[in-house]
């Protein structure tokens, strides 16, 4: 970026933006990101290519996926930009169905465009591969589209939320904690034999409390380091007592382990976005402080504008690099592999920059389609929308 683009940028942009929120989606979506990449294992056996974990045998990891499972963040900044949105369509005279059409406008062509591509590349890969290999490919792929189908089942909630947040403030929350609550005791207490299908409503209230959050942020009433330090400890506490009740430690599913916090995602992961949450309220002044600073801030910028083409891209720039190895006959250490050795995370580190290269080199491609709806020559303003 040039310093007539940082001069540009800084200058377009209202001395009253809120920029905490653009930097904290942009750590948000850095740690899923960088999360994937490090869990995600490649393996291959007689029957084709297979996901595996490095969680499997190696539970000191566990941590890694308290620090980079940062999924609760990226509910509560779309929370705090969807409830800010709406407001202001609002206080110009638009309704909540014009805003929401907007914002579907801005989601759907990048989703189409990466659902279009994938579906041209498993076609034709299918015929020259294993049928496991095709799974494997297309399900690695297309896991982020999960992430934007719950989004587009937040977008709808937003006026009710807004309604109930103006009412009673952050306490608009509990409702959704409280449906979570009580389906991880009807499934792992009251009523062990309940089918798998009813828990997946969690796929919904779990990160509709972050979603509350960030809409509580946005209208005021969920501000300052006290509410921080008290999110921050709920959190915490609350995590080390599940943890130590029987839930297990790793904020993202293992293979193996027959319970996962992630699918569907259970009263731990609540407790992993509060905290998180509260890390964020804690920091909030001092991040907008840093992105004052214009450099810091025009990659900020930077970042948010293609931010939905990273996410969705993102597992792709793995299975890029991963299938280029086996293109030339090769399965390096640390690409494809049993994730099974101590030294396999090492390894797997020195790919990052290539797989991040080569993420670079698809947004690049794919971006233009991020960009069709959004006005032109305003780049500050852009990152109000989401992922």
């Amino acid at each position: 970026m040039t310093t007539a683009d940082v001069d540009r940028i800084t200058a377009a942009t209202p001395a009253s933006r809120d920029r905490a929120v653009d930097g904290l989606r942009v750590i948000a979506m850095l740690g899923v990101v960088a999360g994937h990449w490090l869990v995600t294992g490649l393996r291959i056996d007689g029957s084709g290519l297979h996901q595996a974990s490095p969680l499997t045998n190696n539970p000191a990891l566990t941590p890694l996926t308290w620090a980079l499972q940062t999924l609760g963040l990226f509910f509560f900044v779309a929370g705090f930009a969807a409830g800010r949105g709406l407001d202001r369509q609002r206080q110009r005279g638009g309704t909540a169905r014009t805003w929401m059409a907007a914002r579907l406008r801005r989601l759907l062509p990048p989703v189409a465009v990466f659902l279009g591509t994938w579906s041209v590349i498993l076609l034709a890969i299918r015929p020259a591969t294993e049928p496991w290999t095709s799974h494997t490919v297309g399900k690695i792929a297309v896991s982020p589209l999960w992430f934007v189908l719950v989004l587009v089942l937040l977008l709808p909630c937003t006026p009710l939320v807004l309604s109930a947040v103006n009412r009673i403030g952050a306490a608009a929350a509990l409702p959704p904690l409280g449906a979570l609550i009580a389906m991880d005791a009807a499934r792992y207490l009251l009523w062990p034999e309940l089918p798998s299908w009813p828990a997946y409503l969690n796929c919904v209230t779990a990160w509709l409390v972050p979603y509350t959050l960030g809409v509580a942020a946005a209208q005021g009433r969920l501000t300052g380091p006290r509410r921080g330090a008290g999110l921050l400890l709920a959190g915490v506490l609350g995590g080390a007592a599940l943890i130590a009740v029987g839930y297990p430690a790793s904020l993202v599913g293992v293979p193996g382990d027959g319970r996962s916090n992630l699918d569907p995602p259970s009263l731990l992961t609540a407790a992993l976005s509060a905290a998180q949450i509260g890390v964020a309220l804690l920091v909030w002044t001092r991040l907008d402080r840093v992105l004052r600073r214009p450099r810091w801030w025009s990659a900020v910028v930077g970042l948010n504008l293609t931010l939905l083409t990273i996410f969705l891209w993102h597992q792709s720039a793995l299975l890029a690099v991963a299938g280029s190895g086996l293109a030339l006959g090769r399965t390096p250490a640390g690409l494809i592999g049993p994730p099974d050795s101590a030294g396999w995370i090492n390894h797997r580190l020195l790919w990052i920059p290539v797989v991040g290269a080569t993420l670079g080199l698809l947004c690049l491609l794919f971006r233009r389609a991020e960009l069709l709806n959004q006005p032109a020559g305003s780049p500050p303003r852009m990152p109000n929308r989401l992922p």
